[in-house]
């Protein structure tokens, strides 16, 4: 996959198929877009194309509402659209002056002069252009003007429920796993790097490594224990991991902290990645060490039933649901 940080650098292709969106998760709705894409692209001898823009619309629109948290970084989500197979990838810079843009200078300027699209793929309701009034309508009115066709994919759901960013940014922050990573397609994920903590969890016999994510805009979520896998450097272990405010240790603060099962090394400074197959509990505030000793023995055994069931056998990345 070819990436362009710019529209400008983007090269022009004989026959480019093309598809635009913010694409926040590269859920199943987005990946059906893309599967769509890709057989136009085939049927046609043409090549993808996905434009997406970066820092996301809403942190340029609405630069003072910081509850806005993304489920990809820009990394994760480069990757995970190589892994569904596109061949450009254009990240155009979302500005001020670029939101200005009504809908028939983006379809003029960006679609046809910049990209010269011959095929438009999009997912169901979207809108473009100025205040989101560019429509599927608007679109078809302008595609034969302009010498390009374009195709609309209908709301796809799973069992009758929508899927949406939004829907899955939910589910993460009220801790419903499970829906999310349905959603998703793939087991939701964070990266992080492995910081000095207390070192209580070792004299305990669940030593821990204590996680600072970097990206700010990165949803973390709900507070809560998980059962998780964790990847360092190119080795998956079973895990279990704490979000929230340690209630029982006073003085630790808040914390992301995992333990690694059948793991004994030293990872100070080094980067984690903690995929998310269920949660497990909520924080509990325990009558003293002991007690909560015994309820992570419970928590370890509860990680492990919970990664051999079938049911949770997601894949790591943005394929279909592993059967």
């Amino acid at each position: 996959m070819k990436v362009y940080n710019n529209i400008d650098s983007f090269k022009c292709l004989k026959n480019p198929v093309v598809t635009t969106g913010t694409f926040d998760g590269v859920h199943l709705g987005h990946q059906k877009i893309i599967s769509r894409l890709k057989e136009v692209a085939q049927d046609c001898g043409g090549e993808t194309v996905l434009l997406t823009f970066y820092p996301h619309p809403r942190m340029v629109l609405f630069p003072d509402d910081n509850e806005l948290k993304l489920i990809n970084t820009q990394e994760e989500k480069i990757k995970l659209l190589e892994q569904c197979g596109i061949d450009h990838l254009i990240i155009h810079p979302f500005t001020k002056d670029f939101s200005r843009l009504t809908s028939i200078e983006f379809i003029r300027n960006i679609l046809v002069n910049k990209i010269k699209t011959t095929r438009l793929v999009i997912g169901y309701n979207h809108h473009f252009g100025r205040n989101r009034e560019g429509t599927f309508e608007h679109l078809k009115e302008y595609g034969p003007l302009y010498g390009f066709e374009v195709e609309e994919i209908p709301a796809k759901d799973i069992e009758n429920i929508d899927i949406s960013s939004t829907k899955i940014r939910k589910a993460l922050l009220e801790g419903d796993i499970k829906s999310a990573n349905t959603f998703l397609g793939y087991l939701y994920s964070l990266t992080g790097l492995v910081t000095e903590g207390l070192k209580l969890g070792r004299e305990l016999g669940y030593p821990t490594a204590n996680l600072v994510v970097l990206d700010k805009y990165k949803l973390i979520p709900a507070d809560g224990v998980y059962a998780v896998k964790v990847k360092h450097k190119e080795t998956i272990y079973g895990g279990m991991l704490s979000i929230g405010d340690n209630p029982t240790i006073e003085g630790k603060g808040r914390s992301i902290e995992v333990n690694i099962f059948d793991f004994d090394k030293n990872i100070y400074k080094e980067e984690l990645t903690i995929y998310f197959v269920e949660w497990l509990r909520k924080e509990i505030m325990f009558n003293g060490l002991e007690e909560l000793k015994e309820q992570l023995a419970k928590d370890k055994d509860a990680s492990i039933k919970k990664m051999q069931d079938p049911l949770y056998h997601f894949s790591l990345s943005s394929q279909s649901l592993s059967q």
